[in-house]
């Protein structure tokens, strides 16, 4: 319980600002955000473990500090204020006066935004997909034989970006006339963020001289870490605040239950790291980027067609049920042997 203290300490303040604030009706509505944020993000949680058990304990530690500032404020408020000023051409300012007085044209401006984000959302989740899936370092598979030839793909180089790359000119190729600027703008600049952060981190990480002479190579990489997670929490939560809006008008209820949310996937990516859990349930991260995969083809399907959020909770849920059943079966193998 120790790692989850602070979120359910976060959580009782924001139910009692909330109480006071707007109300019964708003506390309740900060509970079912908060647990609708925390079903939908499980992969999230997992992947976020795999990264965070090779950061610094200090880079840890500020995960859920200054992560959670990002992720509350950064993430699920000013995110989606500054993707609305950007694609209406009105000021920032004015945009959020709208979230705050005006939440259904808000709304509408946000749900209007969707083409874009999710353009970005997708080829960066992919690719966050890829970096595990096609990594030929890997020795354990889930799916057998299958997971061993498309682990095989990773030996030809930069194919991550190109599947990805076909992917995005794929859908710009769906998507009506009127939303293709978005999409290819969109989807290039989640190439080029995953592109840079990923690059960066394994130039810090390296033990070559020069990266040494620009300071301390293990903080720099925590620092790259951190951004590589900053940005894989924005592709996750700007569905989620467009769906939030589905349940309440209140920008600031939303905020909260939100914020809840991602306090309580943050606990629960130390929590993993700590129990050592990618460890001992060996199919749980294989389980997880396929989640990811699938949520990233969903995002740029999206584009033209839409899908029910269900379903995509849906399919994240069951291949990591998948994945942890899977697991415990080796477990007991394990045991046996």
């Amino acid at each position: 319980m120790e790692s989850f203290r602070f979120s359910i300490i976060i959580t009782i303040i924001c139910m009692i600002g909330a109480y006071f604030l707007k109300g019964i009706e708003a506390t309740a509505l900060v509970l079912i955000l908060g647990f609708l944020e925390v079903s939908l993000s499980f992969d999230n949680a997992v992947v976020n473990a795999s990264v965070l058990k090779r950061m610094p304990p200090v880079w840890q530690q500020r995960f859920l500090t200054w992560g959670m500032l990002v992720a509350v404020f950064g993430m699920r408020l000013v995110f989606p204020v500054a993707i609305v000023a950007f694609a209406t051409d009105v000021s920032f300012y004015e945009v959020t006066q709208m979230a705050l007085h005006d939440p259904m044209q808000y709304a509408h401006h946000l749900e209007s935004s969707h083409t874009l984000i999710a353009a970005f959302g997708g080829t960066f989740l992919l690719l966050v997909a890829f970096s595990f899936l096609l990594d030929d370092d890997r020795d354990i598979y889930w799916l057998g034989k299958m997971e061993e030839k498309l682990q095989s793909l990773g030996k030809v180089d930069a194919v991550s970006t190109t599947i990805t790359l076909a992917a995005l000119l794929l859908t710009y190729h769906f998507v009506a006339a009127e939303h293709q600027h978005d999409v290819l703008m969109g989807g290039i600049w989640g190439i080029f963020l995953y592109g840079l952060v990923s690059s960066l981190d394994r130039f810090f990480q390296s033990d070559d001289e020069d990266a040494e002479l620009l300071g301390d190579a293990a903080k720099k990489g925590g620092v790259m870490a951190f951004m590589y997670l900053e940005l894989l929490d924005a592709s996750f939560s700007f569905d989620g605040v467009i769906g939030a809006f589905a349940i309440t008008r209140d920008i600031v209820v939303i905020m909260m239950g939100l914020g809840v949310g991602a306090m309580f996937v943050r606990s629960l990516t130390v929590f993993l790291v700590k129990k050592g859990t990618l460890d001992e349930y060996v199919f749980l991260e294989h389980g997880a980027h396929y989640a990811i995969g699938a949520l990233a083809l969903i995002m740029l399907v999206s584009t033209f067609q839409p899908i029910p959020e269900i379903f995509t909770g849906l399919i994240g849920a069951t291949l990591i049920g998948l994945a942890l059943w899977s697991s415990i079966i080796d477990k007991r193998k394990q045991k046996q042997a």
